[in-house]
């Protein structure tokens, strides 16, 4: 059995899209179509469901995917074994929401050029919908977003989450501490509607009784610091965004009566069963995470 054509099927199977198989193992749809064509010869079954337009396995292929990760992963071991590493450099395509790369991504990446010298980095900055979609479409390995992704094909691993806190100008706030009421008067700006902190901040709003509060929104935590620094109203930052950023705007954090919900960090990757490469990239992520926080 030829595992090249096992690893086309695979790819294509997991990511539930040919051109998107042919794109990470950089040949051609017609290339993975017919080497998924010759593995059906070979095993004398099908394994697509070619009837209409829409991906789908039959119930061999459904079978089959299981037997194809053990085959490939067992490969890999053997290759391992004999001392066959991978030849030339690795890509390695990652994916990180904002307030991760102004706490410890830039250092994290720093590290693993050093424990992984054969790795060439690709690295997005995106929001955590931009970037659940993306690895959806399999055109990420790594994700560092705020909710896990949920897919066939991707494990998650929960990291430490960050401290939020409220953010206003230094020439505006002045108080050496606030009630949430007397934060609310100037308006508030969080991260786009539908993230964790937007929800957050709505829920602990309401519960608190303020029923229409007005909350500008931006993807952006660039944004938000130059919005609050030219006194639209106060932040809720998480607080290496706030020690990195904020002060050299004149911002400053504001002691309130009330905390806001951590912001959680979810790392999730794609299982590839050809390498073993990824597991040392998780445990090196999950490392600079909590030696971030201690």
């Amino acid at each position: 059995m030829n595992l090249d054509f096992v690893e086309a099927f695979y790819w294509a199977a997991a990511l539930k899209n040919v051109t998107r198989a042919a794109e990470k193992l950089f040949l051609t749809q017609s290339a993975v179509s017919a080497r998924i064509a010759r593995l059906e010869e070979e095993l004398n079954t099908s394994l697509l469901d070619r009837r209409d337009k829409h991906f789908r396995l039959t119930t061999a292929g459904a079978r089959f995917f299981t037997d194809a990760e053990r085959l490939l992963g067992l490969w890999r071991d053997i290759k391992t074994g004999m001392g066959s590493g991978p030849r030339g450099p690795v890509s390695l395509r990652i994916g990180a929401i904002e307030s991760v790369l102004h706490a410890w991504l830039i250092s994290w990446l720093e590290r693993l050029r050093v424990e992984q010298p054969g790795l060439e980095l690709q690295l997005i900055i995106e929001t955590t919908a931009g970037l659940h979609d993306l690895m959806r479409r399999g055109a990420l390995d790594l994700v560092l977003a705020a909710l896990p992704v949920h897919e066939d094909g991707v494990r998650t691993r929960e990291l430490p989450s960050m401290p939020m806190g409220f953010v206003g100008k230094r020439g505006l706030h002045t108080r050496r501490r606030y009630t949430l009421a007397q934060l609310t008067q100037g308006g508030f700006l969080t991260f786009q509607r539908g993230s964790q902190p937007y929800v957050a901040l709505l829920d602990l709003l309401r519960g608190a009784g303020f029923e229409a509060p007005r909350v500008h929104t931006s993807s952006s935590i660039s944004a938000m610091v130059s919005l609050v620094a030219s006194g639209l109203g106060v932040a809720t930052l998480p607080h290496p965004a706030i020690h990195r950023l904020a002060r050299a705007e004149g911002l400053r954090l504001l002691p309130c009566d009330v905390e806001l919900v951590p912001l959680p960090i979810h790392l999730s990757w794609r299982v590839d069963p050809t390498s073993h490469g990824m597991d040392a990239v998780v445990e090196s992520a999950a490392v600079a995470a909590h030696r971030n926080w201690r």
